[in-house]
């Protein structure tokens, strides 16, 4: 009979409780997520009490109460503890001024609320930043934080040794059987014999290794264990350099499938030693249903300025809106980052016949010099959020030299990302061309413009905005292209686009009429970017195009 009114008890509570938590200052945000319908009262209590004591409450109130919808923790945090002392020290040879930067820039300083995450962070974060910077060797030796519950003061200490200075000494290169050490120079331009030790240094180097057509994997480490300390605590420490090299030879093969030139095979060679000069090269056919093209490159390791050189050829065959061209090219162009600032600079000479259905057909040749700048400042590269792409290209070519014609071309394209909300993006892009000529017959066709299709004007055929030449669209001397798109993203993978874009390409500016397009589409986050297919109806034609891409910007 004893048992009966515990029994009874149980029997009067919930089977699976169903918490409600009422808290000030949000924290029933941090309390809520870890009550289940299995927790009981005491450990309820208990779960509570643990994590006001990270947020620094020390002395709350806690109560449950009974209802009919389950059970509510009510809870009166009291008063919070506060930093009222700060006992911070760093020991060893550490430059003066970078001593006092780093204890002036303690994430805890005295008056500020004690939350555990708050000092776990202020902690690693001076710690980190020895690390980063002649200091590898460094440690925090003794911290602790004392509570005192009933006046709600924190006490602080935090005592680091930031150990030897440390400068870079020999670089030990592993792994090379193809490819010479001095390739290793041309790329490596931070870990130099007597540089003070960064670790940023190791890791650009590592990463710039690996972004290489020579190296798949590559590694950049101190060996403390070999460097050598002075009196004064400077050290010299050797870089040990971890390297593989790729494949020698790689060949591939793949088909696809593109809304502006349709269904598409491809084959393709890939060596990083080519002549066993560590010269890549890239050669391949590619066979779509509107272009044929086989071609070759080869590109040289970077000079003293990081600047690649480069050289090819192509040769392509094309059928796009009636208009058949036979294309042949070759050139030379040089590649150089500065910053966030791609610069190439090239020369080509291309022959090209073109033949319209219902016009005469036109040979044209031109050795033009060109160069294109692209300026990026993006979150993201792969999948742009928020930022700006501006690239500008000039180029042009004279009768004097191996031309059929005198011309100059000047192309301009603004791509700009606007976040929206915590997932939404506005993505405007806006794009000028000018071909300055007397007139546009002896200018081959990629230095004029046509426009239309996938990444141009959507609601279009591919290159169906231009000039007529019979039943054929060729390309005029004036091109404009504006595009506005809306991404409202639906979870982390999947998302829907609303565009509208605008363009045309004219040979006088008296006849420009932007053609409008504008319909819906969908995004998936890919391994390789956001993937795009779009239904456009274009307003000129009364007609539906679709569309897909690759979204990453040029």
């Amino acid at each position: 009979m004893r048992c009966l009114p515990a029994l009874l008890l149980c029997c009067a509570l919930p089977a699976a409780a169903q918490w409600r938590v009422e808290a000030p200052d949000d924290l029933a945000g941090h309390i809520s997520p870890f009550l289940t319908e299995h927790t009981g009262r005491h450990g309820a209590r208990a779960l509570g009490e643990e994590i006001l004591a990270t947020e620094g409450y020390f002395t709350p109130r806690i109560e449950i109460a009974d209802s009919d919808a389950g059970l509510t923790l009510k809870i009166d945090p009291g008063p919070r503890t506060r930093i009222a002392e700060v006992d911070l020290a760093i020991t060893g040879p550490l430059d003066p001024a970078r001593r006092e930067a780093l204890l002036a820039g303690w994430r805890l300083p005295v008056g500020q609320p004690f939350r555990q995450a708050d000092w776990n962070d202020a902690k690693q974060q001076v710690l980190a930043e020895l690390l980063a910077v002649e200091h590898a060797a460094a440690r925090l030796d003794d911290s602790a934080a004392t509570i005192d519950a009933a006046t709600q003061r924190a006490t602080l200490r935090a005592h680091y040794d930031a150990g030897p200075r440390y400068r870079y000494g020999e670089l030990r290169i592993s792994g090379l059987h193809r490819f010479p050490p001095e390739l290793v120079a041309r790329y490596n331009r931070q870990v130099r014999s007597g540089r003070p030790y960064r670790a940023e240094d190791l890791h650009l180097l590592s990463s710039q290794l690996q972004a290489t057509p020579y190296f798949a994997s590559a590694r950049a480490e101190l060996d403390l264990d070999a460097a050598s300390v002075d009196a004064d605590g400077n050290a010299t420490v050797p870089v040990d350099l971890r390297l593989r090299e790729r494949p020698g030879h790689r060949a591939g093969f793949g088909a696809g499938f593109s809304s502006n030139t349709g269904a598409r095979v491809e084959a393709n060679y890939q060596t990083p030693n080519f002549l066993n000069q560590a010269w890549e090269f890239t050669g391949g056919l590619r066979l779509e249903q509107k272009r044929q093209t086989l071609y070759g490159d080869v590109f040289l390791p970077p000079d003293a300025s990081q600047r690649r050189h480069g050289f090819g050829f192509a040769q392509e065959t094309s059928d796009i809106e009636d208009l058949r061209t036979e294309r042949h090219a070759f050139g030379v162009q040089s590649i150089q980052q500065r910053g966030s600032v791609e610069q190439r600079l090239s020369l080509n000479w291309q022959r090209e016949r073109r033949s319209p259905d219902g016009a005469d057909s036109v040979t044209s040749r031109a050795l033009v010099a060109n160069a294109t700048w692209t300026w990026r400042a993006v979150d993201n590269p792969l999948d742009p959020r928020a930022g700006l792409v501006v690239q500008l290209s000039l180029g042009g070519a004279t009768r004097a030299l191996l031309s059929d014609s005198d011309f100059v071309r000047a192309h301009g394209r603004v791509q700009y990302y606007l976040p929206i909300g915590s997932r939404d993006t506005l993505a405007l892009r806006g794009e000028l061309g000018r071909t300055y000529a007397d007139s546009r017959l002896h200018v081959p066709q990629d230095y004029l413009f046509r426009t239309g299709g996938t990444g141009s004007v959507r609601g279009y055929a591919y290159q169906s905005l231009g000039i007529r030449e019979g039943t054929a669209t060729v390309g005029g001397r004036y091109m404009a292209v504006a595009s506005a798109e809306y991404t409202h993203w639906l979870n982390d993978d999947w998302g829907v686009a609303a565009f509208v874009d605008a363009g045309d390409a004219v040979d006088a500016l008296a006849d420009a009429r932007l053609a409008v397009g504008y319909g819906l589409g969908v995004r998936w986050r890919s391994p390789a970017g956001p993937i795009g297919a779009d239904l456009g109806y274009g307003q000129r034609e009364r007609a539906v195009q679709l569309h897909f891409s690759l979204a990453i910007p040029f």
